[in-house]
């Protein structure tokens, strides 16, 4: 268990300290091997863009060709967003096994399977809870069955690799949803909230608490009520719940309870839950999905099989109310459109001067693809001392997106980011490349990569981006898609290692002079 108290203090947690110290022990032998000399260890960060299962896919690929060459051992913090989260989680779950991860991946994909009576088991337990969200319908729903995972375990679980220094130091993403207006008028640091291994918090304001107590009640800094530990499938949910276009997202959720409709469970339950049946549902048409219906035909026959018994079933009844439960607070958070609800651990606390930020009662946390789709913000702050950025983007727009918001953003805020000319960037957009290297006269160097450029797909790029559409779903990705695209990934790093060992060099001290002055360059 973590400590029971609100941390505000400046600079790294004193757990990311010590196992990023631990760390660079790793990190000096491995840049032995690939025959760089250094005295100190340079801080390496890998970062990963949302895209939901392309993004799932492709990071895996990169993290998979990275250990391969020797290159994964020598960086200290790996970042991600969205569906670049799902696969940095996973090298933890499986205690960094690339090759055991990769072919349980491809196993996944080849079976098709998914444990759908398992995952409505989950998502109406989370029901049950007060700070019940689509989150959680987006978590055991969707996101399970895009990546055909239902992992139970726990970020807390990733603390003995990470504080062995076996493993890069992982950061996850998201944001704070309330805040969205402060990001949009003035790209408020404060939006940005990370989880890692040992703790959950806003670093902008240097406030964390453990991760362990995410989730549980706080008041004035101190644990009020405690809460389990949220898991790993939440916590994706929670990380990559802004897959496409916010109208898709919100007409795929009321296609899924628009097909509760057509059940005998639901005829029945409708009459007790009139209240929110107007608001979502009408009798008209066939769903356009149907893997929800065919489970719930399979739970309700059950049902009914035990309701024709002479004597009522308690535990049938219970199943039902619970059953209830969930259908109508999944239709009330749809039509207030309300994720990622948590307690606020910073309520009543006297250590923040920001009111609004201690008088809310719940945060509201998503996405955080819906403010820059990659984590440079986590990274940038000078408290991490990164030296070397590997930025893999893989969206399916314009991959210099992120370069942008990420340039505005710390031009705003003062943070040292290598300056890209808009007419330069612009160019670079019409024909990407495999990999951009950004240096300034100051901050760290940012390698960029493309997953769709002119090196690896020729004159093919728009249509490999339309067969990896971000929200095409799951059943559409067959074992040949999967593999092409784990190929594809492989070889944007593989083909670029000269470049990465050349950077590598430099940021120990070796290439260049450490007093030399930097410019923004192609290589």
């Amino acid at each position: 268990m973590g400590s029971s108290e609100v941390s505000v203090i400046p600079g790294l947690q004193k757990e990311e300290k010590a196992a990023v110290e631990r760390r660079r022990l790793h990190v000096l032998k491995a840049l032995k091997k690939l025959r760089i000399e250094a005295d100190e260890a340079p801080v390496v960060a890998v970062l990963g863009s949302g895209g939901g299962l392309r993004a799932h896919i492709a990071c895996l690929g990169v993290l998979s060709e990275m250990k391969e060459q020797g290159l994964l051992d020598a960086v200290t913090y790996l970042a991600g967003v969205s569906g670049s989260t799902w696969a940095i989680s996973s090298l933890y779950t499986n205690d960094g096994d690339m090759e055991a991860l990769e072919a349980d991946l491809k196993h996944r994909f080849t079976r098709q399977e998914w444990d759908l009576a398992k995952s409505l088991q989950k998502t109406i337990q989370a029901a049950r809870s007060e700070n019940y969200s689509l989150t959680d319908f987006w978590a055991y729903m969707v996101i399970s069955k895009q990546t055909r995972e239902l992992p139970e375990s726990h970020l807390s679980n990733m603390k003995k690799p990470v504080e062995e220094g076996t493993l890069p130091y992982p950061i996850f993403a998201a944001i704070d949803n309330d805040l969205q207006p402060s990001w949009q008028e003035a790209r408020a640091p404060e939006t940005w909230f990370e989880f890692t291994p040992h703790h959950a918090g806003f670093p902008a304001l240097g406030a964390f608490v453990s991760i362990t107590h995410f989730g549980s009640k706080f008041k004035k800094g101190r644990l009020v009520r405690t809460h389990p530990e949220r898991d790993l499938t939440f916590l994706r949910g929670l990380w990559g719940s802004a897959l496409g276009n916010t109208e898709v997202i919100r007409e795929y959720i009321f296609d899924q309870l628009r097909n509760l409709t057509l059940k005998g469970l639901w005829r029945r339950a409708v009459a007790n839950a009139k209240s929110i049946g107007h608001l979502l549902f009408d009798e008209g048409g066939e769903p356009e999905h149907t893997w929800l219906t065919e489970m719930l035909e399979n739970w309700t026959r059950t049902s009914l099989e035990k309701q024709e018994q002479p004597h009522e079933d308690p535990e049938r009844k219970g199943s039902l109310s619970n059953f209830m439960d969930f259908v109508k607070k999944t239709g009330i958070c749809a039509s207030k459109w309300e994720w990622g609800t948590t307690h606020n651990f910073l309520y009543k606390h006297s250590g923040i001067r920001d009111k609004i930020m201690s008088s809310r009662k719940h945060l509201h946390l998503v996405d955080a693809g819906l403010a820059i789709n990659t984590p440079f913000p986590l990274v940038l702050p000078p408290t991490r001392e990164v030296h070397l950025i590997l930025s893999f983007d893989f969206s399916a727009g314009d991959p210099f997106e992120t370069i942008r918001a990420t340039t505005d953003y710390c031009r705003r805020h003062k943070i040292p980011f290598p300056q890209v000319e808009e007419a330069e960037l612009d160019l670079w957009s019409k024909a990407p490349a495999s990999c951009y290297i950004l240096k300034g006269e100051t901050g760290p160097v940012v390698m960029h990569f493309p997953l769709f450029n002119i090196d690896a797909c020729g004159g093919d790029i728009e249509a490999w981006s339309d067969t990896y559409d971000t929200f095409k779903l799951a059943d559409t990705y067959t074992l040949d898609v999967v593999v092409l695209l784990l190929a594809l990934a492989k070889k944007n790093v593989r083909e670029n290692k000269k470049k990465i060992l050349r950077e590598l060099m430099n940021v120990a001290g070796l290439y260049y002079p450490k007093d030399s002055a930097r410019s923004c360059c192609l290589a």
